[in-house]
């Protein structure tokens, strides 16, 4: 199992410090891919070089995106981590659950922003919550914090290499990609037929509607289908 499947990815994160630190913490338990989500601070910069001491090539190689849509084109598992358990239909684990995760497709852990960590529309793109169990009358961690002690359960348990997964070679699990494009298809077509209605709910509507389709495990095939049901249904007009 690589560990370059797994990605460190950081939404809006606000400190240079902390960017930098993560980046020492994905090189310390030996990952590569640190991905970031329209960060406050200017990047590269040098105070974020100097905190990352000797994890400078993480930062060199990492990649920026401007929104979350564009950074999950090569993830198949998104974990999103939050303090905060959501009122929402989606699947909440804990650090021992991470041992059911199949490590061999391409997993993303998502972290928030220092101040507000993730909203529920963020959320909403994920497959799972994972929460790290803390003091429950403190439960706020530092970004980096947060993101080494992930790092270290999972390079623990890639180098145990007892992950109990079984799964037909036959099937393929659709990418986020393939996924997001499925979506788009359906979003456009509701669109066409003013299903948002009222436009204000529009942004709640969508949150949902991702929260269904992400955590359905999809695979491929299926969503060729889905994707082939929408268009249908589209010229159907």
């Amino acid at each position: 199992m690589s560990k370059s499947n797994i990605s460190f990815i950081l939404h809006k994160p606000q400190l240079s410090e902390n960017i930098g630190a993560c980046a020492r913490a994905i090189k310390n338990f030996n990952f590569k891919k640190l991905v970031l989500i329209n960060p406050k601070p200017i990047f590269p910069n040098d105070k974020i070089l100097a905190t990352s001491v000797g994890a400078k090539d993480i930062i060199n190689q990492s990649k920026k995106y401007d929104n979350l849509d564009k950074a999950l084109g090569k993830i198949d598992i998104l974990i999103a981590t939050s303090a905060r358990f959501r009122n929402k239909n989606i699947k909440h684990i804990n650090l021992e659950d991470l041992k059911k995760i199949n490590f061999k497709k391409r997993v993303g852990f998502l972290f928030g922003s220092e101040a507000s960590g993730l909203s529920n529309d963020e959320v909403s793109y994920a497959n799972y919550t994972l929460q790290i169990p803390t003091n429950p009358d403190f439960k706020s961690l530092n970004l980096s914090h947060s993101l080494i002690i992930i790092a270290q359960y999972v390079a623990s348990l890639l180098k145990s290499k007892n992950i109990p997964f079984q799964k037909s070679k036959k099937v393929k699990s659709a990418s986020k990609k393939e996924i997001q494009s499925m979506l788009s298809l359906c979003i456009k077509n509701l669109d066409e037929i003013n299903f948002f209605r009222p436009k204000e709910k529009r942004p709640k509507m969508l949150e949902n509607l991702r929260n269904i389709f992400y955590k359905m495990d999809l695979s491929d095939k299926e969503t060729r289908i889905l994707s082939g049901v929408f268009a249908s249904l589209g010229k159907k007009r």
